[in-house]
């Protein structure tokens, strides 16, 4: 079953603890640390990196802490759908997880979430 995280964003499910996946308003990247149930917790010493957009002129987001959460020092790149690869450590020795998906702002017809944390499964 689909669920969104605590800010209604996307869980990326290949790290423990899970990390929820949130564009705000400004297009800017929260990340923030989810139990299994959805519930945010504090963070660890994850890094995040993210590249997305055009392919022959990605952009490229580094991450600080803010609060509990990180988040990007840019907005994501112009558009409304696009591809973005994500690379998660979360220790500084740990091996980098990467996950690839199409970061879709549209809203889903059916349910409250946008495309890109659609929890509908249609």
């Amino acid at each position: 079953k689909l669920t969104a995280g605590p800010n209604g964003g996307r869980i990326l499910a290949s790290v423990e603890p899970h990390l929820e996946f949130f564009v705000t308003k400004d297009r800017k990247v929260k990340i923030t640390a989810v139990d299994d149930h959805g519930k945010a917790i504090p963070l660890g010493e994850q890094t995040v990196a993210l590249i997305g957009g055009d392919r022959m002129n990605p952009t490229r987001l580094s991450f600080k802490k803010d609060g509990e959460s990180l988040v990007s020092d840019k907005p994501l790149p112009e558009g409304n759908d696009f591809p973005v690869v994500v690379q998660i450590k979360v220790k500084p020795d740990a091996k980098t997880v990467t996950e690839k998906f199409n970061v879709n702002l549209s809203d889903c017809t059916t349910c409250e979430h946008a495309e890109y944390a659609c929890i509908c499964g249609h």
